[in-house]
């Protein structure tokens, strides 16, 4: 089998290319990835020389590239996770949002129906989204597969429109697809603009940790392990045109996951307990900020056995020790410089 995954130098992507690669070696696994500011080709070193794995770097904006590797390549399945992702980036150009999200994957729906039409039953195009598609939710309650969408952000009003030209090719062309929509993810190889990996960075400097209006707003967090073992789950389990929600069974307010975070980075770099609590710092809330988002990923564990392996004490605990023991890849990308991986090994091939 050939399997197409999209953003695989990514956070989530490369997770899930290490698992395919390493789990199914009879599979030959593509990575396409445009190594935007967010993919790290650092992330997969330990497997790139791997027979059944191969690198791409193309953009999916472009149909003229799609159709090339499509035709060369002669993909069986795509698990498409490429996508602008920062809520904060979205809010400040939108429109880079719509081009990647939206236009890239209806292009990659448009080359895919081009390439199987002659035999959709042996394909699968499994589109991986976020909660955030949901909108946000009061203090009581979850989002299940059935709840209305109600995107809040320039981000998830992508995510939800490429949702929703996903479905619409399933129905409307009979393209195979399978949907999962994840929780916030947490783990090793995070890019440092995110909260958990960011909070890290600057409590190992001793610089502030900066937390929205008074951190009360509650996320649900997901080992990134775990995600990638679902997916895993979804693409060789899951029903045809079916949604499966994937959460962490990890609610917890931002304020609360910062001082467990500074609590453990105190115990492991030798501080006296409280020391990094004196670096928080809140400051203006972002714009739009959805107070709570929570997954009920019953069906995902009812029908596919699967279930989080670590709590999320452990989870952040084993976080943190890969960033502590990883300080020359943080330090590489905080500085720009996990830029050069791509030139030093993949240009002159």
């Amino acid at each position: 089998m050939k399997v197409l995954i999209t953003g695989g130098a990514g956070f989530i992507g490369s997770h899930v290319v290490r698992l395919f690669v390493t789990k199914y070696p009879e599979y030959q696994i593509f990575n396409l990835d445009n190594l935007t500011y967010a993919g790290n080709l650092a992330n997969l070193s330990d497997i790139e020389e791997r027979e059944n794995y191969t690198f791409l770097k193309g953009d999916i904006v472009d149909p003229a590239y799609l159709e090339g590797i499509f035709e060369e390549h002669k993909f069986d399945s795509v698990i498409h996770l490429a996508a602008e992702s920062h809520v904060d980036r979205s809010i400040a150009d939108p429109l880079a949002f719509v081009y990647t999200n939206v236009i890239g994957t209806v292009n990659l729906l448009n080359t895919a129906r081009k390439h199987w039409k002659t035999n959709l039953q042996d394909h699968l195009f499994y589109h991986v989204s976020t909660d955030e598609v949901y909108g946000s939710l009061g203090e009581e309650g979850l989002f299940t597969e059935e709840t209305a969408y109600d995107p809040r952000s320039p981000y998830s009003a992508s995510k939800a429109s490429s949702d929703h030209f996903v479905r619409a090719y399933y129905h409307t062309y009979g393209l195979p697809v399978k949907l999962s929509n994840c929780s916030n993810n947490y783990g090793p190889n995070h890019f440092p603009e995110k909260l958990i990996p960011l909070a890290i960075y600057n409590i190992q400097n001793e610089r502030p940790v900066p937390v929205y209006g008074k951190g009360e707003n509650v996320r649900d967090w997901l080992y990134v392990l775990d995600h990638a073992r679902a997916i895993d789950d979804i693409f060789h389990k899951g029903n045809i045109g079916e949604t499966y929600n994937i959460g962490g069974v990890n609610e917890w307010r931002n304020i609360d996951l910062i001082e467990l975070l500074c609590d453990q980075m105190d115990e492991k770099l030798g501080r006296p307990t409280g020391e990094s609590r004196k670096l928080i710092t809140f400051v203006k809330d972002r714009a739009g900020h959805d107070l709570r988002y929570a997954i009920d990923s019953s069906k995902l564990m009812n029908e596919l056995g699967w279930a989080p392996s670590v709590t999320f004490e452990q989870g952040l605990s084993k976080t943190v020790d890969w960033y502590l023991e990883n300080t020359e890849w943080l330090n590489n990308v905080t500085s720009g410089n996990y830029k050069a991986y791509y030139e030093q090994q993949y240009t002159h091939r």
